[in-house]
């Protein structure tokens, strides 16, 4: 099974991409899964839906949507790695789940949160119906990681072990959705 690790924060100096890349290299010692992609919606650099056809018509006009298709297809589930941008999600988030439909049919997904005193769990339940609107199964589980700077060194993210035992919980609930779905996303391919 395939595994996509997505951070979703773009702006400068932020530190999703080092919680990410934590969660990243934690995903791939995990037993669940086979592959682990790491995908950074800064790189992925999407512009707000620009699309003339509406997603379900799997009608891409432009190549930055093609890309992020071709990304996320292959996936049989997803880690959003995300901040919490005033008590919600990141606009970012909301876009890059807005560019697609099909291809976020029937995979589950994690959450990993981070921020100051809520450890970016506003942001993980604002998302969730979104997630559920394109038929993404958002499960229970996620890492929350309050007051992340401190777990910061030199741009490093260092994981307290509290991270690590809500990342394994996560992950072996991930994998178990991942596996029963398998069924409904073969279909969609």
């Amino acid at each position: 099974m395939k595994l996509g690790v997505i951070v979703v924060s773009t702006r400068e100096g932020r530190v999703g991409g080092a919680v990410g890349q934590w969660f990243y290299e934690f995903a791939k010692t995990h037993s669940g899964f086979d592959e682990v992609q790491l995908i950074d919606l800064k790189e992925v650099n999407l512009p707000v839906l620009d699309e003339p056809k509406h997603p379900l018509m799997h009608d891409y006009q432009f190549e930055h949507t093609k890309r992020w298709s071709a990304l996320i297809t292959p996936l049989d589930a997803l880690v959003f790695v995300t901040p919490e941008y005033d008590y919600f999600t990141p606009g970012a988030l909301v876009n890059a789940i807005d560019y697609l439909a099909r291809e976020w049919n029937y995979k589950p997904a994690g959450l990993v949160g981070y921020g100051g005193i809520s450890g970016g769990l506003r942001s993980i339940q604002a998302v969730k119906p979104l997630l559920t609107s394109v038929k993404i199964m958002p499960i229970p589980e996620s890492v929350s990681i309050q007051f992340v700077q401190n777990n910061m060194r030199d741009g490093v993210f260092t994981p307290e072990q509290k991270h690590e035992d809500m990342g394994r919980l996560l992950l072996d609930e991930l994998a178990k959705w991942a596996a029963a779905l398998a069924s409904l996303r073969s279909g969609q391919q």
